[in-house]
């Protein structure tokens, strides 16, 4: 069985996406947020680090656990109860935790909007939606009535979007952001899209989606962030010749 050195496949993936470079929230710590003892032989990939995930991959025997959402955010302590077992699994299993969020989301061959978008068979696209000083969402002129493209995300997530018809019933422009960027909707309208398509928003945006006349799909934030997880996975894995699998444990959010 293959094993490559932890510190190998961290630096490979802080280069390719670019971690240090790309700004984040303040808590979101992309990188290594667990070490082990240094080696890995099989990979795990999940969008969010929980006591859930974390058992999942040690069920996997897992050694490297890839995440979207990773364990830290803001303050984390103390480690007792629910947090000390997680705390303890990873420990006693052996498991690192590699976490990338923004740097992931922006990525143009393996980050989330750009594999949802390669999903939905959309192609010449145009960087959209600065977050954090860079764009991380793509933008793209198609026509496609909003039934059909509500179908067609449908399909690749596997989850039902909800639609907020504030605008046109044909599409010429749409702009992608994965996760919970609803909140700016605003902004999104004021870079000229008329359709928007990201994981969740505030209920507040479908009363702006109308003012706007903006046509706004929430695909669910787990289901729109699967896809970058699997790609960076699964670059890692044919690089390095590992063994991985997708641990699926969805919110439904």
């Amino acid at each position: 069985m293959p094993k490559v050195p932890l510190p190998t496949l961290v630096a490979h993936c802080d280069t390719i996406l670019r971690t240090a470079a790309i700004g984040d929230y303040d808590g979101a710590a992309n990188g290594l947020q667990v070490e082990n003892s240094g080696a890995v032989t099989r990979l795990a990939a999940t969008v969010d680090a929980s006591l859930a995930t974390v058992k999942m991959a040690v069920a996997a025997k897992a050694d490297l656990l890839l995440v979207h959402h990773g364990l830290f955010w803001s303050k984390s302590h103390p480690w007792t109860g629910r947090r000390h077992e997680l705390l303890r699994l990873l420990v006693e299993n052996n498991l690192a935790v590699y976490s990338s969020h923004l740097p992931l989301d922006a990525h143009p061959r393996l980050g989330n909007n750009a594999q949802l978008a390669a999903a939905l068979g959309f192609k010449n696209l145009k960087p959209f939606f600065a977050s954090h000083g860079q764009p991380i969402g793509w933008q793209i002129r198609c026509k496609i009535s909003r039934a059909e493209l509500a179908k067609k995300l449908e399909c690749v997530t596997g989850a039902r979007p909800r639609l907020i018809p504030g605008g046109k019933e044909m599409c010429g422009r749409i702009g992608i952001v994965t996760g919970g960027a609803g909140g700016d909707l605003a902004s999104a309208a004021a870079e000229g899209v008329d359709t928007f398509i990201t994981g969740e928003g505030p209920h507040w945006t479908y009363a702006l989606a109308e003012e706007l006349g903006v046509n706004v799909l929430y695909g669910g934030h787990y289901a729109t962030e699967t896809f970058g997880v699997k790609a960076l996975a699964a670059e890692l894995a044919k690089k390095f010749k590992l063994p991985w699998e997708f641990l699926d444990h969805p919110t439904g959010l």
